[in-house]
C-alpha cells in the first residue's frame, strides 16, 4: 500500500484533499453512492481509469475509512466494495461539485463517455422529499433514493418495486436540468419531462 500523501497544512480543507484529492477518488465515491460494486462493475463504469490505478485508489480509500470490502455470500462468492457512513457524507460535497461544474458541460464533445447513472446525482439534487423515482433516458434506466438518510443515493436500471413517480425525459432536458440552466419543475411544467406515478413527489412536480 502506498503512503499517505499529504499537504502537511492545519487546514481542514487541506485535510479533506488528503484523502480525496487524488485523480479518481471521488468518481470511485460517485459509483458506490449506488451501493455495493464488484470491481470488475466500477472499473467498467469509470472508463479511463487504469486497473492499477482503480485498485490503488480504493485500497488507499480503504485504508482512510472511506471504503470496506466484504464477500458476497455463495453463490455470489465476489468481493464488494462500499462506502462507510463516513463516505456517505461525501454525497453533497459531490452535490456541490456537480452544480460548480454544470456551466462546464457545453455540448457533449465526441471523446466523451457516458453512463445514464451519471444524471442521478444532478436529478437528485433538483427533488425534494421522501421516495424512490425512477427515470427513464435514452442511454438507459437509473432510479433514486429521494430524501435517503442511509444506503444507497441512487440504483442503476428500472426501480426495485413500484416508485412514487416515474420520469421520462431526453438528454437535452437532462442536461439542461443538471447544469442548472432549467429547474425540473420549469421542464415539468413545460411538457419536457414525462410525471407518472402517485406518490408524493410526483404530485408536487405535476402541481409545480
Amino acid at each position: 500500500m502506498s503512503p499517505r500523501r499529504s499537504y502537511d497544512q492545519y487546514c481542514s480543507a487541506a485535510r479533506a484533499l488528503d484523502a480525496v484529492g487524488d485523480r479518481w477518488t471521488l468518481l470511485i465515491v460517485r459509483e458506490l453512492l449506488a451501493g455495493p460494486r464488484r470491481y470488475t462493475d466500477l472499473h467498467a463504469d469509470l472508463p479511463g481509469v487504469s486497473t492499477d490505478v482503480l485498485a490503488s485508489r480504493l485500497k488507499d480509500m480503504e485504508r482512510d475509512g472511506l471504503t470496506t470490502r466484504r464477500r458476497l455470500p455463495p453463490p455470489g462468492a465476489a468481493y464488494v466494495y462500499e462506502l462507510t457512513a463516513r463516505g456517505r457524507e461525501l454525497l453533497p460535497v459531490l452535490q456541490a461539485l456537480g452544480t460548480w461544474g454544470g456551466p462546464e458541460l457545453g455540448d457533449r464533445r465526441p471523446t466523451d463517455a457516458v453512463r445514464a447513472h451519471w444524471s442521478a446525482l444532478p436529478l437528485l439534487r433538483s427533488l425534494e422529499g421522501e421516495g424512490l423515482v425512477e427515470v427513464r433516458l435514452e442511454e438507459g434506466d437509473f432510479h433514486l433514493y429521494v430524501g435517503a438518510q442511509h444506503g444507497p443515493a441512487y440504483g442503476d436500471g428500472p426501480a426495485p418495486g413500484e416508485p412514487d413517480a416515474r420520469l421520462v425525459l431526453d438528454a437535452g432536458t437532462c442536461g439542461a436540468v443538471g447544469r442548472g440552466e432549467l429547474s425540473l419543475t420549469d421542464a415539468v411544467r413545460d411538457g419536457r419531462v414525462e410525471v407518472t406515478g402517485d406518490g408524493a413527489i410526483a404530485k408536487a412536480l405535476r402541481e409545480g
